[in-house]
């Protein structure tokens, strides 16, 4: 199964609306942090899309929960 940039955003952003930054410093979750590493590799390969199997079990758990709340 593939995942592009615009999927990756989106899930980012359903991530940080579920566990929004917090503290004083307005730390990332640990489940925004994993996925923004995703996506800064994405970024700095200059790659448009992923397969997910290619991610690891953290990121994929956090992006199969996001599809599962956002069927096409």
């Amino acid at each position: 199964m593939e995942l592009n940039l615009q999927e990756l955003e989106a899930a980012i952003n359903f991530w940080r609306a579920r566990r929004p930054a917090h503290g004083n410093e307005y730390a990332l979750s640990a489940e925004v942090k994993v996925l923004a590493r995703v996506y800064a590799l994405m970024i700095y390969h200059q790659v448009s899309s992923i397969e997910m199997d290619q991610l690891d079990a953290s990121a994929r758990q956090l992006l199969l929960a996001w599809r599962a709340a956002h069927p096409p």
